[in-house]
């Protein structure tokens, strides 16, 4: 009897587990190591489950702790997690000649969260020339302004890093304080938030952008994606200003201008790229609160952000909005969204938010930590964000002073985060067969 093939959510979700398991062996080994001595599995698995889901929560300082290789090593995970191992195998497949079989390209509609199989392979190659083309300008870009500072050689690296860093939406920085001593430095922060926007709002709507010149027309869930994302920025940022121009260990004491920088920096990073350039282990309670829902919200499907993406967000919110004022059906920009997609955005919201309460709750029983310290850790767990309220005097995530048993639950998290929670949960439910017995309607009471 052959055994059952995969589902294209199983075949993903086991194919991030795999690269995760090459990425620990690969940084559990001494050549990784910036000592020379193995940094142990505890520590290779969390680097490597942060990297391949592009999230940026560190146990180790990355700078120090890795080598060369080590670091090269991170950098070829969070680019294979970024565009997505199905993306890069069927890129290979096409150079080498090799036929993308049906279930591949299953695999890669779901990796890419494509509406139809038509022409996917050839949209994988666009994704990665993309890609390549954005991450290059933007390493130029840096390392043509780091070079007086750091001499050609470390700013190329530097350059390079933090721009296929950055446009992952990984936030691995190789700064021990991420991009602190850059908070006043335009190009930097607009370099570094330009690669962030493009890699999260997704590849079709930077097909459909491109694309634009020609039919001088966007499609629907481009312009969703595109106010929506504006909307938050720009609401994430003023939020942020405003709730911490008047702390002064935050922006309190910096030039009204940086200020504005800074907090736009700040929202545009918690969108699920995890720089930082601000001490976040000083900010208000309102600024954390602001901070987890731009987190929890993330970016848009189809690119390397991760969160519940924001037009799920849309959705949900047009839908309640549709409900209250008595409409059978939402209507986005004059067109009416299908009950299967309310439905779907109703059931990645919930499921979202259940898993983050449930492991936020079980970490406050292992680890005894501060209610809000770990929601926020949890928080930018779930969304592939990376940014954390850190251990004292070090530059670590709040991860770092867990257990393993804390850590492998933040771990569940990323790792939630980057497949999506509802591909997870097809990925470990088995296959349904049809029902053979309709059973009669009942009605049960809501509200």
């Amino acid at each position: 009897m052959r055994p059952r093939p995969l589902s294209p959510p199983q075949l993903l979700a086991t194919g991030f587990a795999g690269v995760i398991l090459a990425g620990t062996l690969l940084l559990a080994t001494p050549l990784a190591s910036a000592s020379g001595v193995s940094l142990g599995w505890s520590a290779a698995f969390f680097t490597a489950t942060s990297a391949v889901c592009v999230t940026g929560l560190v146990v180790v300082d990355t700078p120090t702790a890795f080598s060369g290789i080590g670091q090269g090593v991170i950098l070829l995970l969070i680019q294979i997690g970024g565009l997505g191992y199905m993306t890069l195998a069927t890129f290979v497949a096409m150079v080498i000649g090799r036929r993308v079989s049906m279930n591949e390209q299953a695999s890669l509609q779901e990796s890419l969260n494509l509406d139809s199989r038509r022409d996917v392979a050839r949209f994988a190659l666009t994704v990665v020339k993309v890609t390549l083309a954005i991450e290059v300008v933007g390493a130029l870009v840096l390392w043509l302004r780091w070079w007086p500072q750091f001499g050609a050689g470390d700013a190329a690296w530097l350059g390079l890093f933090h721009s296929v860093s950055a446009f992952n939406n990984a936030g691995f920085s190789l700064f021990s304080y991420s991009l602190m001593d850059a908070r006043a430095d335009l190009i930097v922060n607009v370099t570094i938030m330009i690669l962030i926007v493009t890699g999260g709002i997704g590849y079709l709507v930077l097909t459909d952008l491109w694309r634009y010149r020609e039919r001088r027309a966007l499609t629907l869930h481009s312009r969703f994606v595109l106010v929506l994302s504006a909307t938050l920025l720009v609401l994430g940022a003023a939020g942020l200003y405003l709730v911490e121009r008047g702390n002064a260990a935050t922006l309190g004491d910096i030039p009204r201008a940086e200020a504005a920088l800074a907090a736009l920096f700040q929202s545009v990073s918690a969108r699920t790229a995890g720089f930082n350039t601000i001490d976040l282990s000083a900010l208000t309670a309102p600024a954390y609160l602001f901070l987890m829902i731009l987190m929890f919200i993330g970016g848009a499907p189809g690119g390397t952000a991760g969160g519940i993406k924001v037009s799920t967000f849309g959705v949900t919110v047009m839908a309640l909005w549709a409900t209250i004022r008595g409409l059978a059906e939402p209507h986005v920009m004059g067109r009416r969204i299908p009950g299967d997609a309310v439905a779907r955005a109703f059931f990645i919201s919930l499921i979202a938010f259940l898993s983050l309460n449930l492991v936020a709750g079980a970490l406050l029983v292992i680890e005894g930590a501060d209610l809000l310290r770990t929601l926020f850790e949890s928080a930018s767990a779930f969304g592939t964000v990376g940014l954390s309220t850190g251990v004292p005097g070090t530059p670590l995530s709040l991860s770092a002073s867990f257990s393993d048993a804390g850590r492998l639950l933040i771990c569940l998290l990323m790792f939630m985060g980057r497949i999506g929670p509802l591909t997870l949960a097809f990925a470990l439910a088995a296959r349904a067969t049809a029902p053979r017995v309709r059973y009669p309607e009942g009605r049960v009471l809501i509200g």
